[in-house]
């Protein structure tokens, strides 16, 4: 199994609430609705930025991280080559977030407990 794993950066033109409220919302019907780009995915999770006085408080460039499993490799390729994905999702994601600061990591998990 494959993770995508995409720290997020809201676009500058939004408040976070407005960021969290459109990506919790609009965008997760957008990704549930567009089976041709779902069908590949086996996991799709969205970790939202809560606000934290904690040691690790919320002092991040990141404003949520998106997490994205697919069953190999092959099948990650194939599910952003899909067409609707550049047609209705990719346009989007545009809208919400800030695409030149965001991170992508691809990764093998190993469950360790």
């Amino acid at each position: 199994m494959i993770k995508l794993t995409i720290f997020v950066a809201r676009n500058p033109a939004l408040s976070f609430t407005e960021f969290d409220e459109y990506w919790r919302t609009k965008h997760r019907k957008i990704i549930e609705d567009t089976h041709e780009f779902n069908r590949h995915v086996k996991k799709y999770v969205q970790c939202h930025a809560v606000p934290s006085d904690t040691v690790f408080g919320s002092d991040s460039m990141y404003d949520g991280i998106a997490e994205l499993w697919f069953s190999d490799i092959q099948a990650m390729t194939t599910a952003f080559d899909e067409p609707k994905y550049m047609e209705i999702i990719r346009p989007d994601e545009l809208l919400f977030v800030d695409v030149e600061k965001c991170l992508s990591f691809v990764s093998e998990e190993l469950p360790i407990l």
